[in-house]
Order: structure tokens, then sequence, then C-alpha cells
């Protein structure tokens, strides 16, 4: 069996990026891993000259990303739709879509040459915007989708309906329509809860409602999500897991669904999801 051809992306900014992935390099040349980097991973290092996104997700059956949470949802939004399997080595903070901090590079890279790792599949958002029954534009997301009054703390007005029904007319500073996957990024900071990434479900998450009852609603990934802005209130803007924006006037029409796509995410063998929440949001199980 030939060995997985691994395509190589690293956050250059953060500290430590460069000289980790020199030593990732040296390690897969020893293991005779076939490797390439992309082109602005390849300049920081001094290396010769790497490829495109683009070439990376057509000649690469796995992405190795290093970084934290939110380069690995840059690297998402640049592959077009073509997607491969991600494994994340953490150099952040948090990073819940990450495999393994930056200590532990080696166990990632023995994973890939003993082809152990595992994959695990997540849903995405597939997010429409109607001008006067004219599609703007279509996007997909893993997060997330928000909508919120941008750079002024101001209150919006957002008309939701889910499939045929109405769910409520939302006053609050923003919602948040997040994929499991999303559901402990910005949605758990608002309140809303943690969902295991199999459980099916999208979650609708008002940012400070002005109504204190209005609480998150679980509702199928199988839905259909429409969400509208009340009439006569500014623009409001639609971000997409943090890394689009698009102004959103008042009478368009946001139609979220789950997406025909899905994207892997690498894991080590015997890793679990519970194992990765208990990490990450460090729970101890035991009384403070």
């Amino acid at each position: 069996m030939s060995a997985c051809r691994i395509g190589l992306i690293a956050n250059h900014s953060k500290p430590g990026a460069p000289e980790l992935v020199r030593e990732i390099v040296a390690e897969c040349e020893r293991r005779s891993l076939p490797l390439q980097l992309e082109s602005m991973t390849a300049e920081a290092i001094g290396s010769a000259p790497g490829v495109s996104h683009a070439e990376l997700v057509r000649d690469c059956e796995l992405l190795l990303v290093l970084g934290g949470d939110g380069t690995i949802l840059q690297v998402l939004h640049e592959a077009c739709d073509a997607f491969r399997p991600i494994l994340g080595i953490n150099l952040g903070t948090l990073g819940f879509l990450t495999c393994v901090g930056a200590t532990a590079w080696r166990d990632a890279i023995e994973a890939i040459a003993t082809g152990t790792y595992r994959l695990s599949e997540r849903t995405l958002l597939d997010v429409e915007v109607l001008r006067d029954g004219q599609r703007l534009g279509r996007y997909i997301a893993l997060n997330d989708a928000v909508i919120s009054r941008g750079e002024l703390s101001k209150l919006i007005k957002l008309n939701v309906v889910v499939d045929d029904a109405n769910l409520s007319e939302y006053n609050a500073d923003g919602l948040i329509v997040a994929t499991p996957t999303g559901s402990t990024a910005y949605s758990l900071s608002a309140g809303g809860p943690v969902l295991i990434p199999n459980s099916g479900v999208f979650v609708v998450t008002p940012i400070c409602p002005h109504v204190l009852t209005m609480r998150p609603v679980l509702v199928s990934d199988d839905s259909v999500i429409s969400i509208q802005p009340s009439p006569n209130q500014p623009d409001v803007f639609l971000t997409l897991d943090g890394q689009d924006s698009l102004r959103i006037l008042a009478g368009d029409l946001i139609r979220i669904t789950k997406a025909p796509q899905r994207l892997q995410l690498a894991m080590l063998p015997g890793m679990s999801f519970f194992e990765v929440l208990r990490q990450k949001l460090k729970w101890s199980g035991t009384a403070i």
C-alpha cells in the first residue's frame, strides 16, 4: 500500500510555527512520507517553492494543518467545496478542531505513517442568501452562521421559520445557527448546549435576547431554517465561521440547510469526542 500523500499548511505567524514545520518535514523525510508544503508555509522556512491550496486539495489525501481552529476554518473556506480530511496540530490556546497539541506532533505523524488515525465526519451548513427571489450567494460553514448588528451594539429583529412553522421573531443582539461542531464555539459562549458530532441537530441560539425566556432551540439537521430581518430596521451582517461576512438588507432571506458535503477531521486512535471535551473544558469531575 502506498503512503498517504500529506499536504502541510501552517499559520506561520504563530510562535514556533516555522521551527515545528522544519521538524515535521525532517520526520516525514526520515519515514519516507510524501509531503507537499503550501506556498506560504514553504516560504516561511526558506524551502523550495510550495503549491497553492487548490493544488494541495487536488494532489493530497490528507491535510496537516498547524495553527488553531481559525486556521482550520480558513483552510476550509479556501477549499472551494473540494474537501480533504484535516488533521490539526494546535499552536493556539483552546482548539476544539485540532487533534493534538504542538508537543505531541510526533503522535500525529506516527498515526499518519501507520494509517491508524480515525476520521470523524462533521456536518456542514449550506447557507443561501436570497434578495427579491434571486440568489446572491451560497456558502459553506463548519461552525456557525451568525446574524448580528455588526459594530453597533443595537438590538435587531429577526423572523425565524423552521420548515413551514414560525419559530419566533427574535429581538436580540443577534442569532447563531450552529452545527454540533460549532456548538463549542460562539454558541457555547452565548449559553447554548454542547452537542456531540453525530447528534443530527442544529442549535439556534439567540445572543442576549431582550425576552429572557428565549432560549436555545435544537432542530433537526434535515430542517430548513429561514431567517429574515424585520422591515424598517438598519442592515445586519451575516458572518460564516468568523471568516466571511455579508451585508444583509431588510427583506433579504437567509436559508440554512445541511450541506451535501461533510468534512472529515482526523483524530488519534482511541481518542473520543468526550475525551477532547474533558481536556479542552478542563472538566475534572471532582468538587472544587
